[in-house]
């Protein structure tokens, strides 16, 4: 073996130990490694030695810290010799330790060894076999990246938290670091946050309360995820900065509701730093894993009001369009939008105000008409209409659920058994014909009928068979309906008769019981003009 003749330069030992390294025992470790390096350099009489470290970082890609050094050393023409443990621990990148290789170490006058693979660039025939085992070393971190992101795929189809960071107003169980709990310090903030939405305002007005009562940011009360590094220090204005981003970030993360939606994200290869989304329905979802911080009823009120752009902006007068999003034009079925009226201010500012058809505001009466309603009118007629029902349903809730199955077109014959007894006779006739089928095909086997009246009593089974089937299939269908019908009835009762005592509007209410709201257009008749307001309840539509 050639002896060290640069004495002036330095004997490069580079070691290298991923995290998924970590687990094989003590020849990958790094102090292994070491021992190895420096035994091989003291035998061939390589001195001058000089250690670089990466512990932790991955052979896919060089950004690592102590390579990156030791590329500056080679630069300044400190280095000589480079030895590494194997061809691995240099890198599992194939082309880019290639590169290296065959012409970044000979251009910089760069001796490499890696001792187990017996690859020593003094000696050519000894690196013509390398770029294959390069592309081994690629295969095998490959592989093992397959295996990690198999595993973790099954921890989260198995309800485990599996990022490093839990969500604001959680924090990782310690008897159970794959599990969620309550975090008390700050859950009450994500719980103000969505009252906050519920009542109608939007991010950026939740984000400005937050502001004024000089709450800590997510980032600022994480302990774990290195954000001290944003800051300049503990009492940093920074720390207690919130925008609309964080807030909505809080109102649309199912956690909250006790849930847990992971695989977001994904990186298109194992060599790829990029993450790119993934579709909503390719996310993993696993459902009621750990106790929410607000209601699962609470938390999809709160995603109809951001989806419908319900969190309506200030107005300058200070009154918010509690109906944004709720109002529909009877006729063309588009929203109806708020507009100012040119009038003396009033002292409400409601009173200053109408609805009015966004076809006819952007198409003129060729595709509709105004179907103007002042929102005082309207405010009053679904006040009273909510009022009404709410205090039909206190006083007598089964008189209501008799009212409200007639109007949803569920009949006594269910209730009475009639539908039932059918359902009960056609399957015992479809039985019945099953078992006739069968002794047909045995007389007819035997030779007890002939081919003639065989073909035809099976002709007549078979179709007797389809109408039983299709008669039974209706049946089920209807009763699945009407079960359907009568659990909406009771629903809505059961979530209505709280509000039989309310005096005003606002809209979390609304959207809590109010599915849309139609306007029609005015009509004059010998009495006035008329206009018809049709409100439909969530469950079950509307009522008359």
């Amino acid at each position: 073996m050639a002896r060290q003749t640069a004495k002036e330069k330095r004997t490069a030992l580079y070691c290298r130990l991923s995290k998924d390294d970590g687990n094989y025992g003590d020849s990958s470790s790094i102090q292994t490694q070491k021992e190895i390096l420096a035994r091989y350099a003291a035998d061939n009489g390589f001195g001058n030695i000089s250690y670089y470290v990466d512990d932790g970082y991955s052979g896919t890609n060089f950004n690592r810290p102590d390579f990156q050094r030791l590329l500056t050393d080679i630069e300044n023409g400190e280095i000589a010799v480079l030895i590494t443990k194997d061809l691995s621990r240099l890198g599992r990148n194939y082309l880019e330790t290639g590169v290296y290789l065959e012409l970044y170490f000979p251009e910089h006058n760069v001796r490499y060894i890696a001792i187990n693979d017996s690859v020593d660039t003094i000696n050519t025939e000894t690196v013509d076999y390398t770029p294959f085992r390069n592309i081994a070393n690629e295969l095998y971190a490959k592989d093992t990246s397959k295996k990690i992101r198999s595993a973790k795929r099954a921890r989260m189809q198995a309800g485990m938290y599996v990022a490093p960071m839990a969500p604001y107003g959680y924090k990782k169980d310690p008897a159970d670091y794959h599990k969620l709990v309550i975090d008390e310090r700050y859950a009450p903030n994500v719980r103000k946050i969505f009252e906050l939405a519920k009542e109608g305002l939007g991010v950026t007005r939740i984000a400005g309360y937050m502001n004024a009562q000089h709450i800590l940011t997510p980032g600022a009360v994480n302990e774990t995820g290195g954000f001290e590094r944003w800051y300049n220090g503990a009492d940093d204005p920074k720390r207690y900065e919130w925008g609309p981003h964080a807030i909505r970030n809080i109102l649309r993360n199912p956690v909250y509701a006790g849930h847990l939606v992971t695989n977001k994200v994904l990186k298109p290869s194992f060599k790829s730093k990029k993450r790119f989304s993934v579709l909503p329905e390719n996310y993993i979802i696993v459902e009621n894993i750990h106790e929410p911080i607000v209601s699962p009823q609470d938390f999809e009120l709160v995603q109809k009001l951001i989806t419908s752009h319900r969190c309506a902006p200030d107005q300058s007068d200070g009154w918010e369009n509690i109906f944004a999003g709720l109002i529909k034009c009877e006729d063309c079925g588009r929203s109806m939008s708020l507009h100012k009226t040119k009038r003396i201010k009033r002292d409400d500012p409601i009173d200053m105000y109408c609805l009015m058809c966004n076809t006819y505001k952007t198409h003129g009466t060729s595709d509709c008409t105004a179907h103007k309603v002042e929102v005082r009118d309207l405010y009053q007629e679904v006040l009273a209409d909510i009022r009404r029902h709410a205090r039909a349903a206190f006083k007598d809730d089964a008189k209501m659920t008799d009212n409200l199955l007639k109007q949803l077109g569920v009949g006594k014959k269910k209730q009475s058994g009639i539908i039932t007894k059918e359902l009960k006779e056609k399957k015992s006739r479809l039985s019945e014909v099953d078992r006739l089928f069968q002794k047909l095909y045995e007389d007819r086997v035997k030779g007890n009928i002939s081919d003639r009246n065989y073909q035809m009593m099976n002709r007549k089974y078979e179709e007797e068979q389809t109408t039983l089937q299709r008669r039974i299939e209706e049946i089920s269908a209807l009763m699945i309906e009407e079960d359907s019908k009568s659990d909406n009835a009771e629903q809505f009762i059961k979530l209505i008769k709280e509000y039989a005592g309310i005096k005003k509007l606002d809209a979390a209410l609304l959207n809590t019981l109010v599915e849309k709201i139609t306007v029609g257009e005015k009509k004059e008749t010998e009495d006035g003009a008329t206009q018809e307001i049709k409100i439909y309840y969530k469950f079950i539509g509307n009522i008359s």
